[in-house]
């Protein structure tokens, strides 16, 4: 639907589009406590320390150690939302806020998705 709505919209000339609509910027812990919500139990989680992450990229060889930086970058980092929208740009969900978006919790309440 956003990508529909810019065909034909002066404003998105020549930007990119971001799709961050603000209910579904969550970090991977804040979908777990949603899923736990909804399933109603506590799932056993553990967590690494950041130093203890990058302590262990450093064993690693290439291969896994490119895909362990990009998991550094996203889980530790936050860099898939941790970033201010600059010139040339615009965010979907505010340039079109009749467009209803499907939040994570809503998506993960549906019943055809299995949640067990």
């Amino acid at each position: 639907m956003y990508t529909i709505k810019t065909i034909d919209d002066p404003r998105t000339l020549n930007k990119t589009l971001y799709l961050r609509p603000p209910q579904n910027i969550l970090s991977q812990r804040e979908v777990v406590e949603i899923w736990e919500k909804l399933i109603g139990k506590q799932l056993q989680k553990s967590s690494i320390f950041k130093e203890e992450f990058l302590t262990n990229m450093k064993t690693q060889n290439y291969a896994v150690l490119v895909g362990s930086t990009h998991c550094y970058h996203v889980f530790y980092d936050g860099c898939h939302a941790n970033f201010e929208i600059g010139d040339g740009a615009e965010e979907a969900s505010q340039l079109y806020p009749e467009i209803k978006y499907t939040t994570v919790h809503e998506h993960m309440k549906d019943p055809n998705h299995a949640l067990s």
